[in-house]
């Protein structure tokens, strides 16, 4: 045991320059994953709960479909079909197809919070003379942004580990850079055993600071 720690070590203290910058692409899709996410998951949310059948139907079919079908493939899919259009990196190709996965279970997220509300909440909001958008975006869209703090945390580091799929269309990030180390030193439990720690590392501080961030906002009475 003591050999295989030794050997982890000089594959760490190796590799971990490259590593940082795979590290640093990594929170880039990560955070554009999300913030792209969060933009197409509020747009269906919204049309899943309008009074417009044809809205609803569009918003059920792109959820049913990025719910549906692999994330891999989903990626293989929108960067080929993105590349054939339009001249694009593979980088950003891989952020928006993470943007797009997400966006189908954000709008889920949006849609339960924004329903949770209390009816009486929207009914009182009316008889105070506010129109509907205006108790949406007064009354009910603040509380449900508030409670979906949690899962969107959640959403959050399943994107960050979901991210290393995009090492498929090249892009250098922790899982890419661990694969071609795995290759070329001909030590893959070692490796990938660095990968997974880098993984770790960063979902355990991220963790923590949305715990923290929570806390601050004490969401759990929202």
């Amino acid at each position: 045991m003591p050999e295989i720690f030794t050997t982890v070590y000089d594959v760490f203290m190796r590799t971990y320059p490259g590593f940082l910058e795979a590290t640093v692409v990594t929170l880039q899709l990560t955070a554009i994953g999300v913030i792209l996410g969060t933009v197409i998951g509020l747009v269906f949310a919204l049309m899943k709960i309008s009074g417009s059948k044809i809205l609803r139907a569009i918003a059920n079919i792109y959820i049913t479909i990025i719910r549906g079908t692999p994330l891999i493939v989903q990626i293989m899919f929108l960067y080929f079909g993105i590349v054939e259009l339009y001249t694009m990196s593979n980088f950003w190709a891989g952020a928006i197809a993470l943007g797009v996965h997400n966006g189908a279970y954000i709008a889920e997220i949006f849609r339960g919070s924004i329903q949770g509300i209390d009816p009486g909440q929207r009914e009182a909001s009316m008889s105070l003379g506010m129109d509907r958008r205006q108790t949406m975006s007064r009354i009910v869209f603040p509380q449900a942004l508030r409670r979906s703090i949690p899962p969107l945390g959640n959403q959050f580091i399943i994107t960050l580990k979901d991210s290393s799929l995009v090492y498929i269309i090249g892009v250098a990030e922790i899982f890419s850079l661990g694969n071609r180390e795995a290759a070329q030193s001909y030590q893959p439990f070692e490796s990938f055993l660095v990968v997974a720690l880098y993984y770790l590392v960063l979902v355990m501080i991220f963790t923590f600071l949305l715990r923290l961030y929570e806390n601050k906002l004490d969401v759990d009475r929202a």
